[in-house]
């Protein structure tokens, strides 16, 4: 049974070697295009979390062989495009890297559908996805809000159109979803991104994961993807699943705040330099606030940098964190060791993760003690003079709960309501954190 809430006492200090799990970005989108490719493939390093639980859930509702061969392995036999079942409902909870990309696919692919999840999955939006694929003469309907999920999905009268548009910025994982179904027409079919696309190196892995499957998309900056003629999915035999590089950031955050005063380094294992996730950038903004940082091919380690160490503070910052919306609501946490006032930027599309962050975060960081400031699409902190012990709710939201376990690094007691949240995409978080404080 999942308790109710966790108590963190302060942590004195953080020192040692992690182990990360695999990507929740890299191994949902790596076992649809194993489950939609001919041939059998074997993914290793897969991360086990309610997200991918969701994804193989629902693979094999559809009639895909998915048998988990190995710790943290599975063997998937690939469907060659058509899944067997014809006919089916689908529960995602709230995972959105399985509800964009199942709705785009099984509207592309025949059949009748229905998708759903949570209630917070009811409030995150779908409209600009759906209105690309009704563009391709896809059949969806709204079973609620218009707009949002459930929806259901009917086999549809595909037309054979060469180019659809598609909206940016809201969630790249509108665009993520289209391009990965668009091999099942088996056309040549050019995408236009309407408006700014945000989130871009998420788009990154999709086009690097789907390259791996053997379809190349051509990329003109990042306004047009143009799928080719003939482009189908073929397996790559076995794939190893990167380490996650958002749950990477709070352990360096964690090795830079404690290096402060005397503790980290703090080393992860599992993504370095060669990482295809743009939140291994993230090392670039702890940098900047003062953050010793080193790299190899596949770990990174932080510490506080002899200023820091001198000064017992950060460097407060002024980021455009479009390139690391994940990531960077640990620097909001990390901003409250800094020496004065950080604004986060262009950061709106938290507000339809899953939960509205920018809202949840201004709360939560002010019962820290800190100064707040929302906008519609930034976050402007300054640090608590003096720190306060709080309660921090987490609104059903890892990232919430698994960035401001850092904030007992203050010196200050902390209590994490609903701590089983994590179970998304890092169910023994607290452990491991656990295992580098000697707690």
């Amino acid at each position: 049974m999942t308790p109710e809430h966790l108590d963190l006492q302060p942590i004195r200090a953080v020192r040692g070697t992690v182990r990360l799990p695999g990507s929740k970005s890299i191994s949902n989108r790596t076992l649809l295009l194993a489950a939609l490719a001919q041939g059998v493939t074997t993914l290793r390093d897969v991360l086990e979390s309610d997200d991918t639980r969701h994804m193989l859930t629902a693979l094999r509702t559809l009639g895909v062989q998915c048998k988990e061969t190995g710790e943290h392995t599975v063997t998937i036999h690939g469907v060659n495009g058509a899944f067997p079942v014809k006919q089916a409902e689908l529960f995602l909870g709230n995972a959105g890297t399985a509800v964009r990309p199942l709705t785009a696919v099984l509207a592309l692919c025949g059949g009748r559908y229905q998708i759903d999840g949570v209630a917070r999955m009811h409030e995150r939006p779908i409209g600009d996805l759906v209105a690309a694929l009704r563009q391709l003469g896809a059949e969806i309907d709204y079973l609620g809000n218009e707009g949002y999920p459930p929806l259901t999905i009917g086999p549809g009268a595909l037309q054979a159109k060469e180019t659809v548009s598609i909206r940016g910025n809201v969630s790249s994982q509108y665009l993520t979803g289209l391009l990965m179904a668009l091999p099942l027409l088996g056309k040549k079919i050019a995408v236009h991104v309407e408006g700014e696309l945000i989130s871009r190196p998420y788009v990154e892995i999709t086009l690097n994961a789907m390259r791996q499957f053997g379809v190349q998309v051509a990329r003109d900056d990042w306004t047009k993807f143009t799928v080719p003629a003939g482009a189908r999915y073929v397996s790559p035999g076995e794939l190893h699943v990167e380490g996650d590089a958002s749950s990477a950031s709070y352990f360096l955050a964690a090795g830079a705040i404690s290096g402060l005063t005397g503790g980290g380094p703090v080393r992860v294992e599992g993504v370095g330099r060669d990482s295809t996730q743009g939140d291994v950038r993230f090392a670039d903004a702890l940098e900047q606030m003062g953050a010793a940082i080193s790299m190899g091919p596949h770990w990174m380690e932080a510490t506080a940098g002899a200023a820091a160490r001198r000064s017992g503070k950060l460097r407060a910052l002024d980021l455009d964190c479009n390139h690391i919306p994940d990531a960077a609501m640990t620097l909001a946490v990390a901003a409250l060791f800094a020496d004065g006032t950080s604004t986060l930027r262009n950061i709106a599309s938290w507000r339809v993760k899953e939960t509205d962050r920018i809202a949840a975060m201004a709360a939560e960081l002010a019962k820290l003690g800190a100064g707040v400031e929302e906008g519609a699409d930034y976050l402007r902190i300054t640090p608590p003079q003096p720190w306060q012990p709080a309660a921090i709710d987490t609104y059903d939201d890892h990232r919430m709960a698994m960035c401001f376990a850092l904030a007992a690094l203050s010196g200050v007691a902390v209590r994490i309501n609903d701590p089983g949240c994590v179970a998304k995409t890092f169910p023994d978080y607290f452990t491991v954190l656990a295992g580098i404080t000697g707690l």
